[in-house]
């Protein structure tokens, strides 16, 4: 049976499913989404960690440590295949030489999942894990049962993902490419009617040869919004501003923070960390009050208002759901505290996301110490593309120590020549020490790294003397 025939049959009944790359926040999530279906799901993966492992585990989910070619011996009737994959795996090159069906999961969540949906789309460089968490909680807050797939876990929910009582679907639409043999960016598959374009950087360096090549991308999706959708995007964002001029048939809805009379929304802090703000449009306005810091998750929340008030959420219903805003696991989640050591974990990977994580954390505590614990590690960061700005992203720290685990050359002959706060470790005990060495007085430590850090959470609040939660971690 072919792919596309396998694919019309699977719509109406299940299949056993095997995702290669299960492990991954996107590939993870689909597959809870394929076990709501009523498909028999199992996957592999190696150097696993939480929270998606132990997300899978909890919803039943058979995992194979490796690509090892016995697992073909389980008798998938598809193979996804996630964007880590590639060619030279053994698993995937068996798949290939025996002809056997298989797609990728962005293909995958197209064909099966959001058909006869309204898609709401969460993008951009930064922040789209939290804005999408925030959309999908406003939404049931009002009542109105969304599904949604979210390369993270919000705390407001007790997973990543799930299929949802109604047409509305939540989506963390991620420009990374979408397989080895498809190249266009995931969220070309989805066909969002709202899409949040909340800001637009260079990354991705490994899939992207430069920042125009990303607005290309950008440029793509939108061409598929219908005209009774909707872009929601900051206004005076030159990058944005590039791609929306190369066509957009939806309506376009503009915020910012300006007092100038207008049409468009308008938002203000209401205090200097960001934990307060107020939305107004038109005759509407709405304050939210949240445990959330820093610019960028104002601007966050912001867009997720108006994405939520395109399918009928007033703004002043929308606040009171960020009211109860729990956060999501690894965006400043607080892992423990031990004494007057508070310690942090956070997916901060790109020099902005460093800057505007310790901007915020600056902005609350005020003197209190900050130590940023940071491990480079993504594909962009070992190719030296961020050298010239990756220094100064943590200047807001007391002390930044900078982890290199993934033995780039580059990385320690940078620390040493910038000096001042800047110290540098190969291994977990050297930076738990270095950690310990400048925990004075109240301290907040901020572990940074969109991977598993080798555990180091967990050591490192053990060496501080308290107990570790590692199935939370």
């Amino acid at each position: 049976m072919s792919n596309a025939s396998l694919m019309q049959a699977g719509v109406n009944s299940a299949m056993h499913i095997h995702i290669l790359g299960i492990c991954g926040t996107f590939m993870g999530s689909l597959a809870i989404l394929a076990k709501q279906q009523g498909h028999r799901v199992t996957g592999c993966d190696q150097g696993v960690y939480p929270p998606m492992s132990t997300q899978l585990q909890e919803q039943g989910i058979e995992l194979h440590e490796g690509f090892d070619l016995a697992q073909l011996e389980l008798g998938a009737d598809l193979y996804v295949i996630g964007n880590a994959i590639s060619r030279g795996n053994p698993l995937l090159e068996r798949i290939l030489d025996q002809g056997l069906p298989y797609t990728s999961g962005p293909q995958m969540l197209a064909d099966y999942v959001l058909p006869g949906k309204w898609v709401l789309a969460a993008a951009g460089t930064h922040g789209k894990t939290t804005t999408s968490s925030m959309l999908a909680w406003i939404l049931e807050y009002a009542g109105m049962k969304p599904g949604f797939l979210i390369g993270g876990v919000p705390n407001n929910f007790d997973c990543s993902a799930r299929l949802g009582e109604t047409p509305f679907f939540v989506i963390e639409a991620d420009e990374y490419d979408s397989a080895f043999f498809d190249k266009r960016s995931k969220f070309v598959h989805y066909r969002p009617r709202t899409f949040i374009f909340n800001n637009l950087e260079f990354d991705h360096a490994d899939i992207f040869s430069d920042l125009g090549a990303i607005q290309t991308q950008f440029h793509h999706v939108i061409r598929t919004i219908a005209s009774n959708g909707r872009v929601i995007y900051p206004a005076g964002e030159r990058v944005i501003d590039e791609v929306l001029d190369r066509g957009c048939w939806a309506e376009k809805q503009s915020f910012d923070s300006s007092d100038t009379q207008s049409d468009q929304p308008r938002y203000r802090k209401l205090n200097e960390d960001g934990s307060a703000f107020s939305v107004s449009l038109g005759k509407h306005l709405a304050e939210v009050r949240w445990p959330l810091t820093g610019d960028h998750n104002v601007s966050n929340g912001v867009a997720a208002l108006l994405a939520a008030r395109h399918v009928g959420v007033e703004l002043e219903i929308g606040a009171q759901a960020l009211n109860e805003f729990k956060g999501v696991k690894r965006r400043m989640e607080v892992v423990a505290t031990v004494g007057s050591v508070t310690v942090y974990d956070d997916f901060a990977h790109h020099p902005t996301a460093i800057e505007t994580t310790l901007e915020g954390l600056r902005r609350k505590v005020g003197d209190e110490r900050i130590i940023a614990l940071i491990e480079p590690r993504s594909n962009t960061m070992k190719m030296g593309v961020h050298e010239q700005t990756l220094m100064a992203s943590a200047a807001k720290a007391d002390a930044a120590i900078w982890a290199n685990l993934s033995d780039m050359g580059w990385l320690k002959t940078l620390v040493g020549n910038a000096g001042g706060i800047h110290q540098y470790g190969e291994n977990v005990e050297a930076l738990v020490a270095a950690c310990l060495s400048e925990a004075k007085g109240v301290c907040h430590i901020v572990v940074m790294s969109n991977g598993g850090f080798a555990g180091i959470h967990g050591k490192l609040v053990s060496a501080l003397g308290a107990p570790y939660d590692q199935k939370n971690g």
